[in-house]
């Protein structure tokens, strides 16, 4: 089972690929993980990564694809993948299909967290971060519940920053989800639910 997950940011995509992770025992790829691996493991295609890090530039397409199916080589991808954050664009989402069909694999579904815009901001400007731990909280926390640190809010929690991150999220993934749409394998499931609730829609369309 291949699976493509989408959602804007704050529309609980990490919760749910957690989820999914446990009850099918499928490999988890972030974009983000696989470049910082490559790039600590010192491989071709992390070198090249490197250099475009370095130079503060956006990895290319061709190579952050190129990497992804390096790692869907690994043998934990045998029984399925849910791809996260990637792809981002209809562009690298139609050179990952070619990819994929080249060795034989194919994405079966693409679901879609969908989150009403307002309900993102709330979720999002309502989150504090522990500055020793780590630990997620809200702005009932006034100092953290783990380790008694100081909560914090980051810059790219607050309310203006979240609004346009969305409208980045919005102009970017319209094209991408009308590609996978046309594709036949665009599900949407309600994230404005309890992380309970948006699981079982999901296993309800995987069927199992």
């Amino acid at each position: 089972m291949n699976i493509v997950l989408l959602g804007a940011p704050g529309a609980g995509k990490g919760t749910q690929a957690e989820r999914l992770i446990e009850k099918y025992g499928i490999a988890h790829i972030s974009t983000g993980d696989i470049l910082r691996a490559a790039v600590s493991a010192g491989t071709d295609l992390g070198k090249q990564a490197q250099k475009f890090m370095d130079a503060g530039e956006l990895v290319p397409d061709t190579l952050v694809i190129d990497l992804v199916m390096e790692r869907l080589l690994d043998d934990d991808t045998k029984e399925g993948f849910i791809l996260d954050g990637f792809p981002r664009t209809a562009t690298q989402a139609v050179a990952l299909t070619s990819k994929l069909d080249e060795m034989g694999r194919g994405i079966d579904f693409a679901i879609a967290v969908e989150v009403a815009p307002e309900v993102i901001v709330e979720r999002l400007s309502n989150r504090r971060l522990c500055e020793v731990c780590g630990y997620i909280g809200t702005s009932k926390d006034e100092v953290c519940p783990a380790c008694g640190g100081s909560m914090y809010q980051r810059e790219d929690d607050k309310a203006e920053t979240i609004l346009n991150r969305l409208s980045v999220y919005d102009s970017s993934t319209a094209p991408l989800l009308d590609y996978y749409r046309g594709a036949g394998q665009l599900v949407a499931v309600n994230g404005d639910q309890s992380p309970e609730a948006v699981f079982a829609d999901i296993q309800a369309i995987i069927g199992s």
